[in-house]
């Protein structure tokens, strides 16, 4: 089963490409989907891919429903996905 998550970009780079974080957790992540990202833009990453664009406070309740979640099932928020706590 795949995930999509909300992260916030840290960095641009060359080629449409991104550094994103989610909960201490940095990736790697291709831009090539989406126009006019910024740093500090929330975006879903999916399979290495920013597929959309989101504003802050969806990301922050998508992040509180992770960890939510993570507490229902009695495990760490990073069982659920890594970096969400």
């Amino acid at each position: 089963m795949c995930l999509a998550v909300p992260a916030r970009v840290e960095e641009l780079h060359e080629f449409d490409q991104a550094t994103v974080e989610v909960g201490g957790v940095r990736s790697k992540v291709s831009l090539a989907l989406l126009d006019g990202v910024e740093v500090g833009d929330f975006v879903i990453v999916h399979v290495g891919h920013a597929i959309t664009r989101l504003d802050v406070e969806e990301a922050e309740k998508s992040l509180a429903l992770f960890r939510e979640l993570a507490e229902k099932l009695g495990e760490s928020p990073d069982a659920i996905y890594p970096g969400v706590s």
